[in-house]
């Protein structure tokens, strides 16, 4: 893997590309972090509470929690994209045969871009709406996020819509210039952009996972007196620290293994005569991965069990109340529910992805039959059969992967940050503090399994094509022989 990236440095074409991607992401970084107008988010990110925008959140590297300019990320570009991708195969005719010639691909592109910017703008609304409800401080104060002015009441002169407008403006705006930052990637640099970026998010948001950790040992260490409390504290919160860093790795080696898997079926090809010359008489095989939908069943899933929650943050329901907190993410129906959809959307996407009639038909075309099984129907229901118990397998994976820090954060990861740091805040008065800093870090595990995915998947295909750039220049690679 290090020699890759040398032996890619040290080629001046893609030296450039990998130049051009980091600069697009320093830009990318540098827009997260630069407020929008008329916006004060502090302690935003408490209302969202098991909500889709927890996973937003998480997709724009923690900057729709701070509503900077960044706010809502790449996620429009990529509910666009899946949703072009969806109508293709549902309108094969219509919009299908539009991707096979250059023509085509850009009226899709196009169309991808349109919808883009009007799910942006449907975000902005709803993203300005959620800054702007009322709320209640401890002291019994009502305040807005949206600063002078919210939209409930607003003034008399009515002004309030210009400050709302400049808002909606400036988020949607942004997201059609994180578009064009992703196109731009996929143009001149390296890999996908949407991954790339999301990548860089993901990435980014994991430091700050890193010094809520470290935050525990220190608080961990000032919550005792005596000498040999906090010895016994400190050692206890740096080996919680541990376990945490230990169990991620081991995640991310089984989710390294499973992504590589396949199931091989053998392939056999006749020989014939092309010309003068004999063709076939080779043997092959026909790879299944074993986890071939990705990460996409997570997201829909993810997105449709957070509905219920997010609609009621909307509407202003009470997060105390029975029914939130029985679609909240610590409640027992969110995880059951979430595994299930995951298998559910698992088959389902398979099955618009990979056709085995096709490749049964594709198969006889070329003389090639599977050992022991008949070519034509055959063939496919045979492919079939092996198709839908490796699907079962990668859904079963990806629903463990997905629910299991949603199982861990209240029952493991909540009451040992109490446990930690809850002496040192109750003494100097900030009880409520605490459960806040539990809450901020049991959000951000909640959807680790879903970033190590998406992690892992573009790492490990952004260093393919390197590799496949480096092979055309006689270099070897980390995944060669």
């Amino acid at each position: 893997m290090l020699q890759t990236l040398k032996n890619a440095w040290r080629t001046p074409d893609i030296r450039k590309k990998i130049v051009f991607v980091l600069f697009i992401l320093l830009l990318y970084r540098i827009g997260t972090v630069i407020p929008v107008p008329f916006v004060d988010a502090g302690n935003f990110s408490n209302a969202f509470g098991g909500t889709i925008f927890d996973y937003m959140n998480t997709l724009s590297g923690g900057a729709l929690s701070t509503a900077t300019l960044f706010a809502l990320g790449i996620s429009p570009y990529i509910t666009s994209s899946i949703v072009i991708q969806l109508l293709c195969v549902v309108f094969p005719n219509k919009l299908g045969s539009l991707g096979k010639d250059e023509a085509g691909k850009k009226k899709l592109n196009n169309l991808t871009r349109i919808i883009t910017v009007v799910l942006a703008l449907v975000s902005a609304i709803g993203y300005y709406m959620l800054l702007a409800t009322e709320r209640v401080d401890a002291a019994g104060n009502s305040y807005t996020m949206v600063v002078p002015y919210a939209i409930k009441g607003g003034t008399s002169d009515g002004t309030w819509f210009l400050y709302a407008a400049t808002i909606v403006i400036c988020f949607c705006a942004s997201a059609a210039l994180i578009m064009w930052l992703a196109e731009k990637i996929n143009e001149n640099g390296l890999g996908n952009g949407i991954s790339i970026i999301l990548f860089a998010n993901i990435v980014g948001s994991t430091v700050s996972f890193a010094i809520q950790l470290g935050k525990i040992v220190y608080y961990a260490y000032l919550g005792q007196s005596a000498i040999g409390s906090k010895v016994l504290y400190t050692s206890l919160a740096v080996l919680f620290a541990l376990v945490i860093a230990a169990v991620i790795l081991a995640l991310t080696v089984f989710v390294i293994f499973i992504t590589g898997s396949e199931r091989r079926i053998p392939v056999q090809y006749a020989k014939r005569v092309v010309g003068r010359k004999m063709m076939g008489g080779q043997s092959s095989n026909l790879p299944i991965k074993l986890n071939m939908t990705g990460v996409m069943p997570i997201i829909f899933a993810s997105s449709i069990i957070s509905l219920p929650t997010t609609i009621m943050t909307l509407a202003g329901a009470n997060m105390n109340g029975f029914w939130y907190n029985l679609f909240a993410p610590s409640g027992v129906f969110y995880p059951i529910a979430e595994f299930l959809l995951i298998i559910g959307f698992a088959y389902f996407y398979v099955s618009i992805s990979f056709d085995p009639v096709e490749v049964a038909n594709n198969l006889k075309k070329q003389g090639g039959m599977i050992p022991g099984i008949r070519q034509g129907r055959p063939t496919s229901d045979f492919i079939k059969r092996i198709l839908n118990k490796v699907t079962l397998i990668g859904a079963l994976f990806l629903g463990v992967i997905a629910i299991l820090p949603i199982i861990a954060s209240p029952l493991f990861l909540e009451p040992l940050i109490r446990f930690f740091i809850g002496d040192y805040f109750t003494s100097v008065g900030m009880s409520a503090y605490v459960a806040q800093q539990a809450a901020s870090m049991a959000s951000s595990f909640t959807f680790g399994g879903t970033s190590l995915l998406i992690v892992v998947g573009v790492a490990i295909e952004t260093f393919r094509e390197l590799e496949a750039q480096l092979t055309m220049r006689n270099y070897k690679g980390f995944l060669g022989n």
